[in-house]
Protein backbone atom coordinates (compact mmCIF):
# COMPACT_ATOMS: atom_id res chain seq x y z
CA UNK A 1 0.00 0.00 0.00
CA UNK A 2 1.42 3.38 -1.03
CA UNK A 3 1.46 6.15 1.59
CA UNK A 4 0.49 9.54 0.16
CA UNK A 5 0.18 12.97 1.73
CA UNK A 6 -3.01 14.61 0.51
CA UNK A 7 -2.89 18.38 0.02
CA UNK A 8 -5.61 20.77 1.13
CA UNK A 9 -6.54 21.48 -2.50
CA UNK A 10 -7.57 17.86 -3.02
CA UNK A 11 -9.51 17.56 0.25
CA UNK A 12 -11.50 20.71 -0.52
CA UNK A 13 -12.46 19.32 -3.92
CA UNK A 14 -13.38 15.94 -2.41
CA UNK A 15 -15.56 17.45 0.30
CA UNK A 16 -17.25 19.83 -2.19
CA UNK A 17 -17.84 17.01 -4.68
CA UNK A 18 -15.67 18.65 -7.34
CA UNK A 19 -14.14 16.10 -9.68
CA UNK A 20 -10.53 16.65 -10.66
CA UNK A 21 -7.96 14.05 -11.60
CA UNK A 22 -6.60 14.17 -8.04
CA UNK A 23 -9.95 14.04 -6.22
CA UNK A 24 -11.16 11.15 -8.39
CA UNK A 25 -7.84 9.35 -7.81
CA UNK A 26 -8.25 9.72 -4.04
CA UNK A 27 -11.90 8.67 -4.11
CA UNK A 28 -11.33 5.64 -6.34
CA UNK A 29 -7.98 4.36 -5.05
CA UNK A 30 -8.13 1.42 -2.70
CA UNK A 31 -4.39 0.76 -2.53
CA UNK A 32 -3.25 4.01 -0.90
CA UNK A 33 -2.90 5.08 2.69
CA UNK A 34 -3.78 8.77 2.97
CA UNK A 35 -1.82 10.69 5.59
CA UNK A 36 -2.02 14.26 6.82
CA UNK A 37 -0.05 16.97 8.57
CA UNK A 38 -1.10 19.85 10.85
CA UNK A 39 -1.10 22.59 8.20
CA UNK A 40 -3.45 20.60 5.92
CA UNK A 41 -5.83 19.95 8.82
CA UNK A 42 -5.83 23.65 9.71
CA UNK A 43 -6.33 24.85 6.13
CA UNK A 44 -9.25 22.50 5.52
CA UNK A 45 -11.00 23.06 8.85
CA UNK A 46 -10.66 26.85 8.90
CA UNK A 47 -12.69 27.11 5.69
CA UNK A 48 -15.72 25.21 6.99
CA UNK A 49 -18.67 27.41 7.90
CA UNK A 50 -21.21 25.05 9.49
CA UNK A 51 -20.52 23.39 12.84
CA UNK A 52 -22.06 20.14 11.59
CA UNK A 53 -19.73 19.96 8.58
CA UNK A 54 -16.78 21.00 10.76
CA UNK A 55 -17.44 18.09 13.13
CA UNK A 56 -17.78 15.60 10.28
CA UNK A 57 -14.59 16.69 8.55
CA UNK A 58 -12.69 16.98 11.83
CA UNK A 59 -13.66 13.40 12.67
CA UNK A 60 -12.47 12.30 9.23
CA UNK A 61 -9.02 13.82 9.85
CA UNK A 62 -8.87 12.20 13.29
CA UNK A 63 -8.90 8.82 11.54
CA UNK A 64 -5.95 9.57 9.25
CA UNK A 65 -2.32 8.82 10.00
CA UNK A 66 -0.64 11.99 11.25
CA UNK A 67 2.90 12.64 10.11
CA UNK A 68 5.21 13.46 13.02
CA UNK A 69 7.65 16.36 12.86
CA UNK A 70 9.92 18.66 14.75
CA UNK A 71 7.78 21.70 13.93
CA UNK A 72 10.52 24.31 14.35
CA UNK A 73 12.96 22.32 12.22
CA UNK A 74 10.32 21.84 9.52
CA UNK A 75 9.45 25.56 9.65
CA UNK A 76 13.09 26.45 9.01
CA UNK A 77 13.29 23.91 6.19
CA UNK A 78 10.11 25.33 4.63
CA UNK A 79 11.48 28.87 4.87
CA UNK A 80 14.70 27.73 3.22
CA UNK A 81 12.75 26.06 0.41
CA UNK A 82 10.65 29.21 -0.10
CA UNK A 83 13.81 31.36 -0.22
CA UNK A 84 15.50 28.98 -2.67
CA UNK A 85 12.52 29.19 -5.00
CA UNK A 86 12.39 33.01 -4.72
CA UNK A 87 16.06 33.18 -5.72
CA UNK A 88 15.13 31.23 -8.84
CA UNK A 89 12.37 33.75 -9.62
CA UNK A 90 9.52 31.57 -8.39
CA UNK A 91 7.16 32.97 -5.79
CA UNK A 92 4.91 30.41 -4.12
CA UNK A 93 1.48 31.98 -3.59
CA UNK A 94 0.87 30.28 -0.25
CA UNK A 95 4.03 29.80 1.78
CA UNK A 96 2.30 27.02 3.74
CA UNK A 97 2.67 24.94 0.57
CA UNK A 98 6.41 24.87 1.27
CA UNK A 99 5.69 23.45 4.72
CA UNK A 100 3.40 20.79 3.26
CA UNK A 101 6.11 19.93 0.73
CA UNK A 102 8.68 19.57 3.52
CA UNK A 103 6.44 17.02 5.29
CA UNK A 104 6.34 14.93 2.11
CA UNK A 105 10.06 15.33 1.45
CA UNK A 106 11.17 14.48 4.99
CA UNK A 107 8.92 11.40 5.14
CA UNK A 108 9.91 10.36 1.59
CA UNK A 109 6.33 10.09 0.40
CA UNK A 110 4.48 11.48 -2.59
CA UNK A 111 2.07 14.40 -2.48
CA UNK A 112 -1.32 14.36 -4.19
CA UNK A 113 -2.38 17.89 -5.08
CA UNK A 114 -4.54 20.16 -7.23
CA UNK A 115 -2.26 23.20 -6.84
CA UNK A 116 0.16 24.28 -9.56
CA UNK A 117 2.61 25.70 -7.01
CA UNK A 118 3.59 22.15 -6.10
CA UNK A 119 4.69 21.62 -9.72
CA UNK A 120 7.14 24.49 -9.25
CA UNK A 121 8.27 23.16 -5.88
CA UNK A 122 8.85 19.65 -7.23
CA UNK A 123 10.86 21.01 -10.17
CA UNK A 124 13.41 22.56 -7.79
CA UNK A 125 13.37 20.21 -4.80
CA UNK A 126 13.14 16.57 -3.82
CA UNK A 127 9.32 16.73 -3.62
CA UNK A 128 7.68 13.76 -5.29
CA UNK A 129 4.13 14.22 -6.56
CA UNK A 130 1.57 11.69 -7.67
CA UNK A 131 1.57 11.60 -11.46
CA UNK A 132 -1.96 11.46 -12.85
Amino acid sequence: MEVILIDTSVWINVFKGIETKASVFLRDSSNISAVTCPVVVQEVLQGIVSDKDYNIVSAHFSNLIRLPANSYHYAREAASLYRTLRKKGITIRKPNDCLIAIYAIKHDISLLHDDKDFNHISAYSELKTVKL
